[in-house]
């Protein structure tokens, strides 16, 4: 059978499969659902790197891991988001955003594999931060948006398509994200996001 089936891509299939059931929820407006298939795709991204840099593998299943996990992150953070603003809204103008969201999510994701390909030949690699706004705080940031739903009533709609017109464009934007010394510190961060992101999401729905 085709492909590497080891621990270091389990968490890259869940979250893959996370995104396509969200795509489903998305499709018959359960929006919440939607949402919470979103941020499990964030914690599978959160930790598969790490379980995939402590298995021993081969420089082909390096490589494939690489590959198969910027093909799984398109449809978790750049086509599941597109489809949760189309359940918002399905006019022209939406359309057009959801078409450039994705668009910027797979240039984005194509562009650092070259990259990662340079790179593993040269072996320099910056540690510091990453260019640009990476794909998967999507994961966080489009539920956050969606908290402001009862705030902005009728124009949600609009407010939506614009943060995901700017997340859009800083996918692609050339500027430096700098990355917290101490990795530690993100993850708690991002711990602590999801959980404020899901109690946020479930009293909205109660209310």
């Amino acid at each position: 059978m085709l492909g590497y089936y080891n621990r270091s891509v389990i968490l890259t299939y869940i979250g893959l499969i996370s995104a396509i059931v969200g795509c489903r929820c998305a499709m018959v407006y359960d929006t919440l659902a939607a949402l919470i298939c979103l941020l499990i795709c964030g914690v599978c991204d959160m930790f598969d790197g790490t379980i995939a840099r402590a298995t021993k593998r081969s420089e082909e299943e390096k490589v494939f891991g690489i590959q198969i996990d910027s093909l799984c992150d398109l449809v978790s953070f750049g086509v599941l988001p597109s489809m949760l603003l189309l359940s918002v809204s399905i006019s022209i103008p939406a359309v057009a955003i959801a078409s450039l969201f994705s668009l910027a999510a797979v240039i984005r994701l194509a562009f650092f594999n070259v990259h990662e390909q340079i790179r593993q030949q040269t072996s320099s690699e910056d540690k510091s931060g990453s260019r640009g706004l990476p794909v998967t705080f999507s994961a966080w940031l489009i539920p956050t948006v969606f908290l402001l739903q009862p705030l902005s009533f009728k124009w949600f709609p609009l407010v939506l398509m614009i943060a995901m017109l700017l997340i859009a464009i800083a996918f692609v934007a050339d500027f430096h994200l700098k990355k917290p010394r101490k990795k530690w510190l993100l993850y708690v961060v991002g711990c602590l996001w999801l959980i404020a992101l899901a109690m946020g999401l479930y009293l909205q729905w109660l209310l």
